[in-house]
């Protein structure tokens, strides 16, 4: 957690909620420049996979491959991240409730706790002008169900890389890069006489 806020401050980075799971992680981070997020993750690396092999006696990588990504459509998706993130305990059948897990970002958004580690997304400080009304409203997101469409979504487009918003977000994100973001159809492009 120190190197995490540690390469969060240096490389520029606004951690917003994070859940440690045992066999992964997620972070809902705002980069302040492009590449912020991956000098991040490659900081906190050079840290912990040395420091585990050290202390296990072991040696090799960690993690099975890069670190997934996706934007998101804040105005739609941010408080769905959250809620996504911090539930991650409840639904792997670890802890009954989100509070009860040490791990996770939820006992400073939603019950107040200190952390160091985050910085709180306009947004998120837009549920209340103090920070106790902000808190009772993030409660009150975690009383309501994270609908299975709404999962599958958030996974797919993390497993992706898909933007995670509408076609006309999406579209936007295509147009700043001038590229195609995410998963594209599988197979042989059509013909110009069936599309």
């Amino acid at each position: 957690m120190n190197w995490l806020k540690e390469g969060a401050n240096r490389y520029g980075c606004a951690i917003h909620a994070y859940v440690l799971m045992t066999n992964h992680t997620h972070i809902l981070v705002t980069p302040s420049t492009r590449g912020s997020v991956s000098r991040l993750l490659q900081y906190v690396g050079r840290r912990y996979v040395p420091y585990v092999n050290h202390q296990y006696g072991r040696s090799g990588t960690l993690w099975e491959g890069r670190f997934k990504a996706s934007l998101i459509d804040a105005e739609t998706y941010l408080l769905v991240c959250y809620r996504y993130i911090e539930l991650n305990p409840v639904r792997a059948g670890m802890v009954a409730s989100p509070s009860e897990y040490g791990w996770s970002s939820y006992k400073a958004n939603a019950l107040g706790h200190n952390d160091s580690l985050l910085t709180g997304h306009p947004l998120y400080l837009a549920l209340g002008a103090d920070a106790g009304t902000r808190q009772a409203r993030c409660r009150a997101f975690f009383d309501v169900y994270l609908a299975d469409n709404l999962l599958t979504e958030v996974r797919n487009c993390l497993n992706t890389g898909t933007p995670l918003g509408n076609d006309r977000f999406r579209s936007q994100i295509e147009a700043v890069l001038k590229m195609n973001v995410g998963q594209s159809r599988r197979g042989r492009p059509c013909k110009a006489a069936d599309a």
